[in-house]
């Protein structure tokens, strides 16, 4: 009976071995950077961090396919290194003796990468199917429409045009009205000015006072005195 029940683990381990090899058929590999992510707080990759692999795959399979036969044992880890990398197939859960599609395997790690990224603190970049292409999160849409914002932007500056010029109509009509009240501030002193022509200043006449001419003015007394 022992003999029988080590012959069937010796069986079942070759098997295993066939089955779980680098570039198998429907075999995958995984690689980890823990500490480049974490740093750290970078956890150690032992024998509970492959059972939790396992898990998620697992998993990740029944939630793909809404059944519940695949079991943990039917996730298969092979070849793994130090530096944390490794190989995996999932086997068929009836006789653990052929493998799923790769196909299916990798539409189902597709579907659940959030939910595997998760379970190991780690994003795409870190944890990395190396067979298996990154699905890229959809692209965030803004709360408020780009066309809004151009809108809010062009009527912005149409407003600010408008006021630059109401202020500037303003201060210009002041400056006019500040011009003209000096001239007739001018004319109402009856300021005599003085202007130049060819060279020889010449005096402006008072128009409100006048102006007496000195030459008439001597030859007024020289005629009219008796």
């Amino acid at each position: 009976m022992l003999r029988v029940l080590l012959l069937t683990l010796f069986v079942v381990t070759i098997a295993h071995a066939e089955l779980c090899k680098p570039d198998a058929q429907n075999a995958f590999k995984v690689r980890l950077s823990i500490k480049t992510a974490l740093g750290d707080n970078a956890y150690v990759w032992d024998a509970n961090e492959e059972y939790l692999f396992r898990a998620v795959v697992a998993f990740t399979m029944r939630k793909y396919s809404s059944k519940s036969t695949t079991r943990i044992s039917n996730v298969l880890l092979c070849n793994v290194t130090d530096r944390v990398s490794f190989w995996f197939v999932v086997t068929d859960s009836s006789e653990n003796v052929t493998t799923v599609p790769g196909s299916e395997v990798e539409a189902a790690i597709r579907m659940n990468r959030n939910r595997i990224n998760s379970a190991f603190l780690l994003s795409d970049k870190t944890l990395q199917f190396l067979e298996i292409t990154s699905t890229l999160s959809p692209p965030v849409e803004p709360s408020t429409p780009v066309w809004l914002i151009v809108f809010g932007v062009v009527l912005c500056l149409i407003v600010a045009g408008i006021v630059f010029l109401i202020v500037a109509g303003i201060q210009q009509r002041k400056k006019k009205n500040k011009e003209s009240t000096e001239g007739e501030n001018l004319e109402d002193k009856g300021e005599v000015t003085v202007t130049v022509e060819n060279g020889i200043p010449c005096e402006t006449l008072d128009l409100k006072a006048g102006h007496i001419n000195g030459v008439f003015a001597a030859d007024d007394e020289r005629f009219t005195s008796l």
